[in-house]
Order: C-alpha cells, then structure tokens, then sequence
C-alpha cells in the first residue's frame, strides 16, 4: 500500500510569505515529522504522534503541548497525546476541554488562532481559571481537526512570551501532520471494523442451505494448518516462539492429528529453512537396521554391508531432523541417540571415528512417553533432553472450528488431482462432519473427503461421515450373510435408500442396480417404514 505524502508548504494552510521564510529554518524538522508519521504502523501512530510533540516542544522552548480532541462519539473533548517538559501542573485528562477552555476551544473551531502573551490577556474567565490551574502562563492555541471532528492544538509556557507568526505558522505544520497522521490511522480502524463485519456475515452465510467456499487462515501455502480454533492459534503461537530458535521440540499427538505437518512449520520458521528436513520414521524401520539409517554405517559393517552409507543425522547436518513417533525407538538406540543429543557427535556402525553434526532435533509421539518412563520402556534423561518445549497439538474433535477449512484444503487438493471442481458443500455435510468424534483425527477426515470426490458427480459436495468404530465392529460369530447384510443396510442408510444414480447405493457397492435389487430380496433387505 502507498503511503499518502504527509508534509505540505506552509503556504497551502494560508501561511503569509514572510511567514514561509521564518519557518523555513524549521521546515526540515516539520519534514522528519510527517515522514515518521507516515512511516509509523497504525499501532504506533499514537507514540509517534507524542515525539512529535516533544520535537517540536525543544524547537520551539515551550514548556507543554496538548492536542486536544473530540471522542469517538464527539459528546466531549479530551487531552489525547501531551507532552510536558518538567510535569508542572496538574493537567487532568479525563475533563471536558470542552467545558474547562469553552472560549479557547470556540475559537479554534471557526479555525481562528488564539495566542497571549499571559493568561490575563484570555477574555474568557473559565479559560484563565483553568489554564492558571494548569500551571500556564502563555498560551497559543492552532486549530486541530480529524474526520471532520475540530480539536485546538495548545502549546503554552511557565513564564511571559511572546508568539511570533512563525511560532504559529509551525504549529499549524504541526497540527496538520498531526490530523493527517491520525486521519490514517481512522481510516484504518474503520477498515479492520468493515473487515470484522465482512467475516460476521461470511459466518452468517455458512448457515444457509449450501456452504460457499471461503477463505481461511493458514500457514505455508503448500501444506496448509487450518487456524480458526482457539486450540490451533494457541499451538501456532508457540510454533512461531520456538521457531526460530535452535530448541529440541517434543511434539504430542494422537496418530492423524497432524504433528508432521506442525513438525515442517517449526523448520520453515527457522533459520535452517534453506536446507530440506530430513523425516524418519521410527516405527516404520526394523530395529535391526534403524541404528545405520540414523547414524550411518562403514562398510563391511554387518553382512550385506557392501558400500559406506551416511545416516540421517549427517545427512541433516545443517537443517533439522524430524524423529516420528520417538517411543518405538529400542532401548539400545535410545542410548546411542541421548549421546548424540548431548554431544551433536555420530558414529557410524562399523566405524570408530566420531563426526560433529549441527542438527536442530524435533521428535514427536502418539504415546504417553511419562507413562513409558515409569514402566522403563524409555528411558527418563532421553524423556528430558527432547522434552525441551513440548507442543500437544490437540486431536480434531477439540477442534471442530477447523473442518471446514480443512475439509475445502482437501478439496483443493483433490480437484486438482481429479480434474473435478467443486463450488459449495452441503449444509447438512458439515452439521454431520461437526458431530462427528474423528478417531483418525485430520488423517480419516482426509480420506472421508478424498473418497466423496472419487465419486461426486456436480459441483455441490454432499460428504457421508463414516460410522463410528464400535458399529462397524461385528461379533465373532457373525455369519457372512450376517455381515454381508449390514453392509448393504449401512450403504443404503448412508444414501437414504436411493438405489440407482449418481451416489446411488449400487455406485458406492460397484454392482448394478438391478443386481444391487436382487440380493435385498435374497436377504430380505426392505427399507423400514417411517411412523
């Protein structure tokens, strides 16, 4: 976004020309201001304003420099942003200037300029009274305005003085990068208020019969963490906290929860991004070979040993390694790898040479690793060199806010891979996706979507939540007739008996409609009349 100039010539407020050349030794003072202030991010506009105030309370040696304005509502007026060079007086900021400086703040509202050489010379009784108590013995007063809102930037001062045009001609500079300033930073407000608004009647909109797609927060476009819960914003702050540090995290998760996903998001926001992540599965490789596929073997080292090869670890020197589901490690590995972690030295099986590694550690587990220390499966100094900064990423059924962005990332990326595009999603699809307690976490939801797009046939998704592990298990002595009949009854439950047709139940079994038909009478399959 452009930045709006900010400094205008004295001339373009109404500034006579000998006034010009008085200000000119000023100008670039007045010029550093309206930069930094159209430079500041709107959070810090209010403290820039204040420097502004100060800067110009040393150029010009006063004593204090109040900009006074209406509030939001525009019922009083208010000391906003003040700066007071030895805190004299006792300017109260929650009174109405409008009710302590009635004839001050009048004038400045018709766009006049007040200036006295002593309070005295005020007319207004209320006024002097007020600006006595404030500690205030000469005063000027330029008119201060927002958004159509009038306010008096006052500068005054502890002893007699006089104001000079030039004096005045720099605090109209002042007052009007002041307005300009905070004029962007309404503007701002207001556009975060319409955005706020926007986003209520986007939640309003998903209540209707079809479900638009939407945009969603994320975090790297390629593998995108869906951040509309609580829980998952929470899990982010701590990724983008431990992120750029060189800390071992310990991820916990129940399996499917997405922990590889949280696993690459801690690599990206590092300073090892550069290089790719090295991921190992510790469940997936045999013990007897996972101690030289982390840490490397010499060869001849075991039979079949034919070549030297290099480990994990030396393979992610430089970049991070991701130790999946860490409490399947044996216990012989688990004492090689604690050395590793404390000496960031590997040695290859065979070989009797020791090689520095710089590698940043981050294991995750779907196990209660406390739990295993306890029964000596793990071992405890191991348990307390990864747990570091543990991150529990919560399981999907404590994160319900989240499927729908998930489910319409999965359908970005199965529309592309299916050539099938896909514009809205059926109201009562997400109501059942929402009600539904997720055993496999993001993982089932994956497959859930990706098996609805195999077989939808228009743009709207109409997506079946599979039944819950305890009806789909049958009793050992079920019959196949048994089971083979329960399928057909959850199929046709699941299509709301319709047979023939796109998503029809004789398409989800893959046999034809007529021999679908055949064995419901077989097996006396008949839909149950509703009451």
């Amino acid at each position: 976004m452009q930045t709006r100039a900010l400094f205008k010539m004295p001339s373009e407020f109404g500034c006579s020309s000998d006034a010009v050349a008085g200000v000119s030794d000023h100008l670039h003072l007045i010029s550093d201001l309206a930069n930094r202030c159209a430079q500041a991010l709107p959070n810090r506009i209010d403290e820039t304003v204040e420097e502004a105030l100060a800067a110009i309370g040393d150029a010009l040696a006063i004593d204090r420099c109040v900009a006074y304005l209406p509030t939001h509502d525009s019922s009083t007026v208010r000391a906003l942003f003040v700066w007071d060079r030895n805190g004299r007086g006792q300017l109260k900021r929650d009174v109405d200037a409008g009710n302590a400086l009635p004839g001050m703040l009048a004038s400045t509202r018709t766009g006049q300029v007040v200036a006295a050489r002593t309070v005295e010379q005020i007319p207004n009784p209320i006024d002097r009274a007020s600006l006595r108590a404030a500690g205030t013995t000469s005063v000027a007063a330029v008119p201060l305005g927002v958004n159509g809102a009038r306010g008096a930037l006052i500068a005054d001062a502890a002893e007699p003085r006089g104001w000079s045009s030039e004096d005045l001609d720099i605090l109209r500079l002042v007052a009007a990068v002041i307005h300009q300033a905070l004029a962007r930073k309404r503007d701002f407000e207001r556009l975060e208020a319409n955005l706020d608004d926007l986003r209520e009647q986007r939640a309003r909109a998903a209540g209707e019969e079809a479900i638009l797609r939407r945009e969603f927060k994320a975090v790297q476009p390629d593998r995108t963490i869906a951040a509309e819960s609580m829980a998952i914003r929470r899990v982010l702050d701590q990724v983008r906290q431990v992120g750029p540090t060189n800390a071992t995290v310990l991820l916990l998760g129940e399996t499917g929860a997405g922990k590889e996903v949280f696993a690459e998001a801690i690599h990206r926001a590092s300073p090892r991004q550069r290089r790719q992540m090295v991921k190992v599965s510790c469940a997936a490789i045999p013990a007897a070979l996972i101690e030289s596929e982390l840490f490397g073997r010499e060869r001849g080292a075991f039979t079949g040993a034919l070549s030297r090869q290099i480990g994990r670890f030396e393979a992610a020197n430089g970049s991070t390694i991701f130790l999946d589901e860490i409490g399947d490690l044996p216990p012989e590995i688990q004492v090689k790898l604690l050395r590793v972690i404390q000496e960031r030295t590997v040695e290859r099986l065979g070989g009797n040479q020791s090689m520095k590694v710089d590698v940043r550690i981050i294991a995750a587990t779907n196990r209660n690793l406390e739990q295993a220390v306890v029964d000596g499966t793990f071992r405890e100094d191991l348990f307390y060199r990864l747990n570091v900064f543990p991150i529990a990423i919560p399981p999907l059924r404590e994160r319900l806010e989240d499927i729908p962005s998930l489910v319409w990332t999965f359908i970005d990326e199965f529309s592309r891979a299916f050539g099938k595009r896909i514009d809205s999603i059926s109201k009562d699809s997400f109501a059942a996706l929402q009600r539904y307690d997720w055993p496999g976490n993001v993982r089932e939801l994956r497959n859930v979507v990706e098996r609805e797009m195999i077989i939808a046939t228009d743009s709207t998704l109409t997506i079946n939540t599979p039944r819950s592990m305890s009806t789909r298990r049958s009793p050992v002595n079920t019959t196949l007739v048994d089971v083979e009949t329960e399928h057909i009854r959850a199929v046709l439950a699941a299509c709301d008996w319709r047979i023939r047709g796109a998503g029809g139940a004789s398409q989800r079994l893959g046999v034809k409609p007529t021999t679908l038909e055949s064995r419901m009478a077989r097996l006396g399959i008949v839909r149950e009349k509703r009451g």
